[in-house]
């Protein structure tokens, strides 16, 4: 049995310590709301994330972040985006022993353009951790907090400290693979964010599933083109962390990104969207992101370009959609072999 720590109590990082439990582990769960604490330790639910699911009763959620990381063996980063900088700072100073260190956020931050986990490394000592894993893959938190069948792929600088991630989270319902890319696993996760905007757009507008089918399709292109300008593996982008997590995200109505393109298909305005879904929309701040990454690297992602004009120019949905079915006459296989690796941009 380890001690592990859950930073960030939301739907994800509900699920993942749902898991751990299971696994024997000893867990604690980590939020900085008193109200959300008392609801999962008093009734064990947590219905604001994961409405009407019975939280097991050894999970204990903690306030007190330096309670929650005393004597711990490993560190579960599970928080917003926008948040991993503050956290890990106020990690930096409670912290006083090396633990090993993974991370299940899917974003990169639209103002230094870094991967979650860059930002981490920058704000905690290297005392602290031996070497940073990234947990990622085609898993919605509802479906794991019932135990349904969920695989992900965890990923190291060192083989060894996936392996113990592994170790940690794998069980009968939840299957665990290893996968050496870190750079491509953590960008797969991230900005299948973006496309998955697009594709809950698409069906907000009516539209059927050959134009989500090809949406999909172009969506797992732009992933790989800026991901192996960025320094992964084409072939991540072929497995869980690309088009598995691609696909889990863009079809169904579990994915709040989804919902949130859904609904502005629909007509509603970003505003709108953003207070209807009452949670963290990472695609939003992700496809900022990967316009800047985009622009700089001078990399072509048609659909990641019109997905930024609506979510911040005000540019009409079925304008965009529009624009993109009337672009000029491309080869498909030039653009697939320059997602496996190939130097040339179109």
């Amino acid at each position: 049995m380890s001690k592990i720590a859950v930073l960030g109590a939301g739907s994800w990082g509900t699920a993942l310590s749902m898991v751990l439990v299971d696994n024997g582990h000893d867990v604690r769960l980590w939020t900085h709301r008193e109200q959300q604490a008392e609801e999962i330790n008093g009734s064990h639910r947590n219905d604001r994330y994961l409405k009407e699911i019975d939280l097991p009763a050894e999970l204990v959620a903690y306030t007190d972040l330096e309670r929650a990381v005393h004597e711990v063996d490993a560190i579960l980063v599970v928080v917003p985006t926008k948040a991993i900088r503050q956290v890990a700072s106020q990690l930096a100073k409670v912290l006083h022993h090396e633990v090993t260190l993974i991370h299940a956020t899917k974003g990169i931050d639209p103002d230094s353009l870094k991967r979650v986990s860059e930002m981490l490394e920058e704000e905690l000592p290297r005392s602290l951790y031996r070497e940073l894993v990234v947990l990622s893959g085609p898993s919605h938190a509802e479906e794991v907090a019932l135990g349904q069948p969920t695989t992900v792929a965890v990923s190291s600088r060192q083989i060894e400290e996936a392996e113990i991630a592994q170790d940690l989270f794998i069980n009968e319902r939840f299957r665990v693979y290893t996968n050496p890319d870190l750079v491509g696993v953590e960008l797969g996760g991230a900005l299948k964010n973006i496309i998955a905007l697009g594709a809950g757009i698409s069906d907000g507008l009516g539209y059927g599933d050959n134009a989500k089918s090809a949406l999909i399709t172009r969506g797992i292109a732009e992933i790989s083109r800026l991901g192996v300008s960025m320094g992964a593996s084409p072939l991540t982008f072929a497995g869980l962390t690309g088009v598995g997590d691609l696909i889990v995200t863009c079809t169904s109505p579990h994915s709040r990104n989804w919902r949130a393109g859904h609904l502005l298909g629909k007509g509603y305005a970003m505003d709108d969207v953003l207070e209807e879904m009452g949670m963290v929309v990472e695609g939003v701040r992700t496809t900022k992101a990967a316009y800047r990454l985009a622009t700089e690297q001078n990399v072509e992602l048609p659909i990641t370009m019109g997905l930024y004009k609506v979510l911040f120019e005000d540019a009409n949905p079925k304008d965009v959609v529009d624009q993109l079915m009337t672009r000029g006459r491309r080869h498909e296989m030039e653009d697939l072999e320059y997602g496996l690796g190939g130097h040339f941009s179109r």
